[in-house]
């Protein structure tokens, strides 16, 4: 067995070439770019709930498997002759100098908006001169969550000027869209009711990114307080003999509204 000190990069890439060879394990052999793309994505997820318990040996734990599910990302693009992890890590170390030109150049900034205005600036020049989709919005990935992909969009547009002049305007679109929707919904038709509530969240989500909030993590908090305050209910419920599922809305509101005072 290994020492702690003696476990590095080298020690991991060595283990994923263990296991993707002839006669490793079967399974890891199988895997392929398509196949491992849900395993990195859950890793991501667990990351963030690891950031969000706040606890340093859940977030080393989950960073590490994450960390393992991109160099078998690596490991696989390098079997087909693609890249290697060199190449890798020499592209973003090129690209972290590049987009830092306050750091390793000398651009002089005043405040944190000049330094993302020049990233934004860079980023363009840098897509757009290896014919990329030329749209400003084209580099956004689609396998994003929805919220985060919404905010990443209207984060994008707002750099050429297509922004409200405060959020004033922005709570105005959001009183707009629901009278839009309230009117949706007396016409009982669902394609139309689908399309205001994709606007709705959509304005909810315009008005998060003005204010400085990421509406995932905002949204990702609620969903969290919501199950702390149901289990709240359940445990007095429990607690009393009670069925949740025989237990009238106004009991079961009136356990809610107690539990604001503790969660």
């Amino acid at each position: 067995m290994k020492q702690a000190s003696e476990y590095n990069l080298k020690t991991i890439l060595a283990i994923i070439e263990r296991l993707r060879a002839p006669d490793g394990c079967l399974w890891d052999r199988q895997q392929n770019t398509k196949s491992v793309r849900r395993y990195l994505i859950e890793e991501a997820y667990e990351v963030l709930d690891a950031i969000d318990e706040e606890s340093p040996e859940n977030l080393k734990e989950e960073l590490g498997d994450l960390l393992f599910q991109i160099l078998f990302l690596v490991k696989i693009s390098e079997e087909k002759g693609e890249f290697t992890i060199s190449d890798v890590i020499r592209e973003i170390s090129e690209k972290m100098i590049r987009r830092h030109p306050h750091v390793f150049g000398n651009i002089r900034v005043k405040n944190v908006e000049e330094i993302k205005t020049n990233w934004n600036d860079i980023k363009i020049h840098e897509e757009g001169k290896r014919d990329k989709d030329t749209s400003l919005l084209g580099g956004v990935p689609q396998s994003m969550s929805s919220l985060r992909r919404a905010q990443k969009i209207t984060e994008k547009a707002s750099t050429v000027g297509f922004d409200w002049k405060n959020s004033d305007g922005v709570i105005e679109k959001i009183e707009e869209e629901l009278e839009e929707l309230k009117a949706a919904i007396r016409s009982k038709k669902v394609t139309h009711i689908q399309d205001e509530i994709g606007d709705l969240i959509f304005s909810l989500v315009n008005v998060s990114r003005f204010l400085n909030v990421d509406a995932e993590t905002a949204l990702r908090s609620t969903i969290k307080k919501f199950i702390k305050r149901f289990s709240f209910i359940e445990a007095k419920l429990k607690e009393a003999g009670k069925d949740i599922s025989h237990v009238s809305l106004e009991e079961m509101d009136s356990l809610w509204n107690q539990s604001k005072n503790t969660i």
